[in-house]
């Protein structure tokens, strides 16, 4: 399984890992994940968590600590997660070889016939 985080992305994260409270933590990563919504039927998970569960994936991307689910895992292999700077949207951008289609906000994505029923965008 690999995860990718870009230059941009790393440094984006690292930063907030380290404005979060207890910054003294050394457990303390993101944890990437998939759940069910957004209009193309999953959507993309980004949070801050201050240590793993025992289910978690463990992956270290230069100095960030990245926790994935069992269960997101085969949806998220060979992702690449890049932070985009622009003058009307700024914000991760994930790239998903596993997506057969993505909507427009490009937060949610549909996966081959495993993806759940979609809801409309707002």
């Amino acid at each position: 399984m690999t995860i990718t985080l870009t230059e941009k992305a790393e440094f984006r994260l690292r930063a907030f890992i380290q404005g979060s409270a207890d910054p003294g933590n050394t457990t303390k990563g993101i944890r990437i994940g998939v759940s069910d919504g957004g209009c193309s039927g999953y959507q993309y998970t980004l949070d801050i968590t201050t240590a793993p569960t025992e289910d978690d994936l463990i992956f270290q991307q230069g100095r960030v600590p990245v926790y994935i689910n069992r269960e997101s895992a085969p949806l998220l292999d060979g992702i690449v997660v890049d932070y985009v700077e622009g003058i009307l949207e700024s914000g991760f951008k994930f790239s998903n070889p596993n997506a057969t289609e993505t909507c427009g906000c490009g937060q949610s994505f549909k996966a081959g016939d495993c993806t759940p029923s979609a809801t409309p965008c707002s």
